[in-house]
């Protein structure tokens, strides 16, 4: 089964001034979203594939998007998440099944590394509903400057038979950080953690 897509859209956000400072070089992070149809929308099936198999597709299709809306190389990207959001008539484990087995591995090819895990939210509602993607440094999960997210919404979905699926990926952490951690200096990058 091939991902139905109606929409992808893909979002680049730039802050300049954080806290009445201005942010030099700017802090960017960019997500691309696709909408697509839920092949299992109404009714309850034990065997997911077809969904993750949907996943590896989109792994690869949206960090490429939002890699290249940054103008940076897959290497250069610091921080990553993934979000989605299915409509009335799907289930919270189709969402998982999208961003869990096999959205990842291709979203970490683009980037040429990803020791950390990716972090991920899901959830159920319908047009308009906001779709907060988790950051976080995606070769360090103690780099607390990069503990972040990114809100998405896209006016007209999901539907009642869609998935809303986003990444998001930033070329730095937060503007400004200064609550301590790890460093992006100090990391070692093998293990996912430091």
């Amino acid at each position: 089964m091939s991902v139905e897509i109606r929409r992808i859209i893909t979002i680049v956000e730039e802050t300049r001034t954080e806290g009445d400072k201005p942010v030099s070089p700017p802090t960017r992070r960019a997500a691309a979203v696709a909408v697509i149809r839920n092949p299992y929308v109404g009714t309850f099936v034990d065997d997911l594939t077809a969904l993750s198999d949907i996943g590896a597709e989109l792994g690869d299709i949206l960090p490429r998007r939002a890699v290249a809306a940054l103008g940076i190389t897959g290497e250069q990207v610091e921080s990553f998440g993934k979000a989605a959001a299915v409509g009335a008539d799907g289930e919270l484990e189709h969402a998982a099944a999208i961003l869990h087995p096999k959205l990842g591995a291709p979203f970490r090819d683009i980037l040429g590394k990803g020791a950390a895990l990716i972090p991920s939210s899901k959830k159920r509602g319908g047009l308009g509903i906001p779709l907060d993607i988790p950051l976080g440094h995606k070769d360090a999960a103690k780099v607390r400057s990069h503990f972040d997210g990114m809100e998405v919404r896209i006016p007209d979905a999901p539907r009642d038979d869609e998935i809303v699926v986003a990444i998001a990926v930033t070329d730095s952490g937060r503007p400004h950080p200064r609550v301590g951690g790890l460093t992006r200096d100090q990391i070692v990058g093998k293990d996912g953690v430091n």
